[in-house]
């Protein structure tokens, strides 16, 4: 059979075949050690778990709006009004299948052929391919040489007649870096001055360590909140990612054309999932603090192990829950992350999703998503590895 050339031009997915990869080691009775997942270790809280049960035996299993019951989009709303400072309405909020499945819908709503997105490296490994998808261009800038820390003078530098908007991560998966807010005022006034529509994909913004504010590039100014769609979701800070509830804020004409595209694709996202999803937002939020504390935690423990890699260099990450080591002293050695990544998992039994994907070739990704005795063992059986060479 043919297929598309769109079709034919998307790559899989790296970091959801790393974790098929362990998951089928694992069954062969390996003992691998999996840095790859980019969701947490913890189940969803049980109250979130118990209120979607209690609405499966309501009978709540109906086709809801398209958008998004009213219920759910009020209560992102009042979450908005409270961590942001912003007042949306519902209409300004689409709930989709998934943060991954609300970018997919935005990038298809604003861009097209001949139009340029600015999308700073490292970068997660599905913006690119998305904006290629619509047929616009994205404009890769490196942000190695700044300690993965994007200026406004790269971003200049980038801007051109075709540039139409600019992705802005905080905190980042891969580096977990945040961006500086005088910096982000500044990438914003260029965004004004140059009519640049930007995409805040805040779904890490719970997730930030060392008494570190989140700040999101909306809340600048009413004339910058305009022009930016937040993107965020429950998977990350809920644990909920196989539940697969995402939302974008923003414009409500973009977002009524939005919702336009997702009744021709997936419809409504899972009725009984959106309940679930508003318990979250409207709940308790007391175990949101406790996690990210432990996952502050094994930050710490990471960054310390990575260091006695020889051959490793580590930022500490602010945010998130990935940790992205350079690794100079290997470099000529494997010839890039991804000949590190296949001796790893073939001679150590670890995996860990190489840079490459990312936009850093010279970089791996490890996500702390684990236990701590499996940090120490993992780091540990990498140190080992690359002894024996």
């Amino acid at each position: 059979m043919k297929i598309s050339k769109v079709v034919s031009n998307i790559p899989a997915s790296p970091t959801l075949a790393i974790t098929a990869k362990v998951n089928e080691l694992k069954a062969a009775g390996k003992n691998v050690i999996g840095f790859g997942a980019g969701e947490p270790d913890f189940d969803t809280p049980d109250h979130i778990k118990n209120a979607t049960i209690e609405a499966l035996q309501k009978g709540d299993t109906k086709y809801t709006p398209v958008s998004g019951t009213l219920q759910l989009k009020q209560a992102i709303c009042d979450d908005v009004s409270a961590d942001y400072g912003l007042k949306v309405a519902p209409d300004n909020v689409i709930v989709s299948c998934g943060a991954k499945h609300s970018l997919y819908n935005l990038f298809y709503t604003l861009f097209e052929g001949g139009d340029e997105v600015i999308c700073p490296a490292p970068y997660w490994v599905s913006y690119p391919p998305m904006i290629e998808m619509t047929g616009a261009k994205a404009v890769i800038v490196d942000t190695r040489k700044n300690k993965m820390h994007l200026t406004a003078d790269m971003v200049k530098e980038a801007i051109t007649p075709k540039t139409r908007g600019i992705v802005i991560n905080s905190p980042s998966n891969p580096s977990g870096m945040m961006y500086d807010r005088k910096e982000l005022e500044k990438i914003a006034a260029l965004c004004v001055e140059n009519d640049i529509v930007i995409i805040s994909d805040d779904i890490y913004r719970k997730l930030v360590f060392d008494d570190i504010q989140f700040f999101s590039v909306a809340t600048i100014s009413p004339e910058v909140a305009k022009r930016t769609f937040i993107i965020d979701g429950s998977s990350k800070t809920y644990a909920m990612t196989g539940w697969r509830i995402g939302y974008c804020i923003g414009d409500s004409s973009v977002i009524k054309a939005m919702t336009r595209l997702q009744s021709q694709s997936t419809s409504n996202p899972t009725s009984f999932a959106q309940k679930g999803a508003y318990v979250s937002l409207t709940g308790d939020q007391t175990i949101v603090e406790e996690r990210r504390k432990i996952f502050e935690k094994r930050r710490d423990l990471i960054v310390s192990k990575l260091k006695e890699v020889p051959g490793f260099e580590i930022i500490p990450p602010q945010g998130s829950f990935y940790s992205f080591p350079s690794i100079p002293g290997h470099m000529e050695r494997f010839g890039g992350s991804g000949g590190l990544t296949n001796y790893l998992l073939e001679n150590a039994l670890v995996a860990v999703v190489p840079g490459e994907e990312f936009g850093a070739p010279d970089h791996i990704r490890l996500s702390f998503a684990t236990s701590e005795q499996n940090i120490i063992n993992g780091i540990d059986r990498i140190k080992e590895a690359l002894a024996k060479l």
